[in-house]
């Protein structure tokens, strides 16, 4: 009696190997590293890219421990902080036009385990330190802005389908056409009607005007704000793979409010810059039928729009977009070969290319120019309290003749320097917003306090475990070793799963092992009480261990699965800490299911099973 077969003792050995063997990388060390990767399609990283890296280094008298060939990346490790910011400074000048760089931190673990795919388990932010920035996008600018896409798409139909109108306006978050007749005008709104499906479309008439009224619904604005929100999920993500920042925590919070958590980030200016960051680029035909003079005096012409360039100088352009930033499909920095100037080169989708070739085909020896668009936020002092305002900027920040017909790729100069030229190309590549942005908190945590918060929570893991061990020894002796040592197991594979699976520990994880440390021997305690009141019963000391295991087995069973399920609805409707202390529970509970059931029972059967006994040391 109480003896496994070979196979399920050989089972419950195996996971216990294999726990040991993915939790081992946790225990070494952390170097600062310098990650070195692609800035844009077409560079590989290779065996050339590390002897550049390498060369720099050396050339600088930088030392370095060792320079790892990644998939995508070269990761140079240093003994030292200082050392990694002195590479950086040597190497970004060299190869910042094509490749980025990215401050970072990275295990020491040895090669023959990165073999076999152990790595350490991510830290999140709290305990790796980092930065942590709360972002609200403006939906109600995201709605105007797709008013504005409405307006000019409106007004494109009604030109191709030869409609005639009087104007076509936006007015009070919608699109009003005034028409010359009532043909045209149910023409116009059969048109739009047709185009637009999702647009509310009513028409009207009065003071000799046939009027068509186009506005978005209830649940089209909805689904105006929730693409913007998504939109710029998805291009800060981009941008912040850009820079090479590892584990971000990228995440909606509420129905405007974005949550970017970047651990290990070394440089919370640089990040802040690029993730509140909204240039874009658009080309645009100058007007040159109307003269600038008029404009300047409020004779703006129906199809121009009067702009200034960086110095102040008034430029009269086209109202109609040629391409725009959302079109663009890769973008990089470097030098004009003619002028040696800061230049960007840009990439077109098809769609952009298509237009960008037929419009200077059909304008060769015209000037086009180039409008940079940023949201600049500024904070004032009014009446002792700051008041945050955003403001469009629109400039030319250059204006060439078309000398030929050119098509998806071609280059933009006119920049300030080669570190504007390279922000803007980073923020091209990454996609534009689809809505303005504010930063309303930012905050940064150093190492030294991510370190601390590790070194308290290990405390208290092992301050928990103590008294638990001593507690569990000295009330069931040596059942209580035995259940001491699938407790130690069980946080081993507790840490193993979580490196298998790279999750992210947070704080509120390790509050979540703290927790599955005393549950690890709430099943072993149930099934203890059992043994002993089966020996108070009479019952033979091998009948009294078959019973404890088989009559405490359902309870174990339900207790721990209602756990799992409070563990699944606090990962399916939390957010951040609470998602963090799910999971390390969830998997606690999993675990300590195995070590409590089968690990106990495999050790208990190789000391006590198929033996005579009189008593138990219970």
């Amino acid at each position: 009696m109480n003896r496994y077969p070979l196979w399920k003792n050989l089972l419950v050995l195996s996971v216990v190997l294999v726990g040991l063997l993915y939790a081992l990388p946790n225990i070494f060390g952390q170097d600062p590293v310098l990650e070195v990767s692609s800035a844009r399609t077409g560079i590989e990283i290779d065996e050339s890219t590390v002897e550049r890296v390498t060369g720099i280094l050396e050339a600088a008298q930088i030392a370095y421990k060792r320079v790892e060939l990644l998939e995508g990346r070269v990761r140079v490790r240093f003994d030292s902080s200082a050392n990694q910011l002195l590479a950086k400074d040597a190497i970004e000048p060299v190869l910042s036009n094509d490749y980025t760089l990215a401050l970072n931190l990275a295990a020491d673990v040895p090669g023959w385990l990165q073999a076999l795919g152990a790595e350490p388990m991510n830290l999140g932010l709290d305990l790796r330190g980092g930065i942590h920035v709360l972002i609200d996008v403006d939906m109600d600018a995201a709605v105007e802005q797709a008013l504005d896409r409405y307006n000019d798409e409106i007004r494109t139909l009604l030109r191709q389908e030869k409609v005639r109108y009087v104007t076509v306006r936006l007015r009070d978050q919608g699109v009003d056409i005034v028409l010359r007749d009532e043909g045209d005008r149910d023409r116009a709104a059969e048109l739009v009607g047709e185009e637009f499906r999702t647009l509310d479309v009513t028409t009207s008439e009065g003071n000799g005007e046939f009027n068509v009224r186009v506005s978005p619904g209830t649940n089209e604005i909805q689904a105006i704000r929730k693409f913007a929100l998504q939109q710029n999920i998805t291009t800060l993500r981009n941008r912040v793979n850009q820079l090479g920042v590892a584990e971000p925590l990228i995440q909606q919070q509420g129905e405007r409010r974005i949550v970017v958590q970047l651990p290990g980030a070394q440089d919370p200016g640089r990040l802040k810059e690029i993730l509140g960051a909204t240039a874009t680029l658009e080309y645009r035909l100058v007007d040159t039928e109307h003269s600038v003079q008029d404009a300047l005096e409020g004779k703006v012409p129906p199809g121009s729009k009067l702009y200034r360039d960086r110095d102040g100088q008034p430029i009269l352009l086209k109202k109609r977009v040629i391409v725009t930033g959302n079109q663009i499909t890769d973008a990089s920095s470097g030098l004009d070969s003619r002028s040696g100037s800061p230049a960007v080169f840009i990439s077109l989708d098809g769609q952009g290319g298509r237009r960008m070739r037929d419009v200077t085909t059909d304008n060769v020896g015209k000037p086009m120019a180039v409008v940079f668009i940023e949201n600049r936020t500024t904070t004032t002092l009014e009446n002792g309290e700051l008041v945050k305002r955003t403001e469009r900027v629109e400039e030319v920040i250059s204006v060439a003749n078309i000398l030929e017909p050119f098509g998806r790729r071609f280059q933009t100069t006119g920049l300030d320097s080669t570190t504007e030229a390279r922000n803007l190309a980073l923020l091209l590549r990454a996609g534009a917003l689809a809505a303005p942005i504010e930063i309303v908190e930012e905050r940064t945590i150093g190492p030294s306090l991510g370190q601390d918060n590790i070194d308290q929570g290990f405390l208290s893991v092992v301050v928990g475990m103590i008294l638990v061990i001593i507690f569990m020894a000295v009330y069931y002796k040596v059942f209580g070793l035995v259940a001491d040592i699938a407790l130690v197991t069980n946080l081993v594979l507790i840490v193993a799963v979580l490196s298998m699976l790279q999750a992210t520990l947070t704080l509120p994880g390790i509050a979540g092992i703290v927790l599955t440390v005393g549950m690890a021997v709430d099943a072993n305690v149930l099934i203890f009480e059992r043994i002993r009141e089966e020996l108070r019963a009479g019952s033979s000391p091998q009948a009294s261990i078959h019973a404890g295991w088989d009559k405490a087995l359902s309870t174990i069973v339900d207790a721990n699965i209602t756990t799992l399920i409070a563990a699944v609805v606090l990962f399916s409707f939390g957010t951040g800490p609470v998602k963090g202390f799910a999971v390390t529970l969830f998997i606690g509970i999993l675990t300590s299911m195995f070590t409590a059931i089968l690990g106990t029972r495999s050790i208990i059967n190789l000391v006590y099973g198929g033996k005579r006994l009189k008593s138990l040391p219970i």
